[in-house]
């Protein structure tokens, strides 16, 4: 039966372009895809970076039945569902020591959009009203909201919505194809960018500042690693001048760095945490910030029978949400798979680099199961042109990658195989070097 495709308006899609040629999915099963005409793709990307325990898990599957079944919504504000405490509960089994209280979202940009205001929050119950001012990074990426397209630091994604918030300013990003072109895992050079946030705080004043936000490894802008001991140094600054720190761990979160957080995986802690996607491995909309018990407890002040925290949604900790979300980290302690990236690694690692001195590529990059191939723009096209064209090329062959500007990012789901990662690199490389 033929599709009208008008009325669905595609979001961060060339909608023109593509209903020319669409490109369909149908079913999917552990691995990979399927098309309406029964072709099979490999899941290069994890869905989007989410569906880390492999699609359709029939224990995800069975708990959201079972759970739409029994109850399927429950209000959030002024009530509460066992499920929605006992996931949270469970959650702390996997987060930095300390961070043990959890706020449930529907998704990464809605975590993000949480951190902050708990942020600006936090402060303000404190006493430090005047801590208005957030950071975010070049070539960040924290969702489509309004607080987090403002610290998010791709231009395409900025320039279309006005200036936006007032009150943000922007850390350097990490990239140095100068330096750490065809680096093995972190760059060796660059942790000096994070005296970056110094000159801001002596621009703006530390008093004036509530939070930083950063991704450990920006992935939307094309996997950029963080500089070895960068981390820890925006750590320090932070707390130097009494600002706190947020990871932005939607696409790190949940195994993607061999760790259960990236946090983990870099020895940095942060004051807060934002989570999403793998969460639920990507099944039912969820996210989580994770926040340090003295940020919670700075709120725990005044009549008990006041609102604390005026913030909150409807489906915040959805009853089938959190089943999905129990049974994806049942799955995830049976199989080990937040800590397989982490052996799974040195196969990664060889199969990206293998792709050195391909036409057009300029820098590869690496870390658990995530890598990026970066190629040189084309002269005259637009932007990310390249790119596109070794996606549009891998769907072809049967391989679902990812497009981020000029660079093509990899994230497969946790369950990964061998073969499977050999099948990675053998059509990029079949399909680079056909594109000029």
């Amino acid at each position: 039966m033929a599709i009208n495709l008008d009325a669905f308006w595609m979001p961060f899609t060339a909608n023109r372009d593509f209903k020319k040629a669409p490109r369909m999915l149908a079913k999917a099963k552990d691995m990979h895809y399927w098309t309406p005409e029964g072709r099979q793709i490999l899941d290069g990307t994890a869905g989007l970076w989410c569906v880390n325990a492999g699609h359709a898990r029939p224990r995800i599957v069975e708990a959201i039945a079972r759970q739409a079944a029994e109850m399927d919504f429950a209000p959030p504000f002024q009530m509460g569902h066992p499920l929605a405490f006992e996931l949270a509960d469970r959650l702390l089994k996997y987060t930095p020591e300390g961070l043990n209280r959890v706020f449930f979202t529907n998704s990464g940009s809605e975590s993000v959009e949480t951190a902050l205001k708990i942020a600006l929050a936090y402060h303000r119950v404190r006493g430090e009203a005047q801590r208005t001012r957030l950071i975010g990074r070049e070539r960040g990426y924290h969702g489509v909201n309004f607080a987090g397209t403002a610290l998010g630091g791709m231009g395409p994604n900025r320039k279309m919505f006005g200036s936006s918030l007032s009150g943000i300013d922007h850390l350097r990003h990490t990239h140095d194809l100068a330096r750490n072109a065809y680096t093995k895992g972190q760059p060796e050079h660059g942790a000096e960018l994070a005296d970056d946030l110094e000159r801001l705080v002596a621009l703006h004043d530390p008093s004036t500042i509530a939070a930083v936000i950063v991704e450990p490894m920006a992935g939307s802008t094309g996997v950029l690693l963080p500089p070895k001991g960068y981390l820890q140094r925006l750590r320090d600054i932070c707390d130097k001048h009494g600002i706190l720190l947020i990871f932005d761990e939607v696409i790190t979160g949940f195994g993607r760095m061999g760790s259960p957080f990236a946090a983990q995986h870099y020895g940095v802690t942060p004051d807060m945490i934002t989570a999403a996607k793998g969460i639920t491995n990507g099944c039912i909309p969820m996210g989580a910030v994770f926040a340090k018990q003295a940020i919670h407890d700075a709120f725990m002040q005044g009549p008990e029978a006041a609102i604390e925290l005026p913030h909150g949604y409807t489906y915040s900790g959805h009853p089938m949400a959190c089943a999905a979300a129990l049974a994806t980290l049942d799955i995830y302690d049976e199989e080990n798979l937040l800590t397989r990236s982490s052996q799974m690694h040195a196969k990664m690692e060889s199969a990206i680099h293998s792709l050195k001195g391909l036409p057009h590529v300029v820098d590869l990059r690496n870390t658990g199961l995530v890598g990026a191939i970066e190629f040189a723009p084309r002269a005259g096209a637009a932007p990310g042109r390249r790119a596109f064209e070794v996606f549009l090329g891998c769907w072809e062959a049967g391989l679902l990658v990812r497009a981020a500007g000029d660079n093509i990012a990899i994230s497969p789901p946790l369950i990964i195989n061998d073969s499977q990662i050999d099948q990675i690199a053998s059509t990029l490389e079949k399909v680079i070097k056909q594109i000029a």
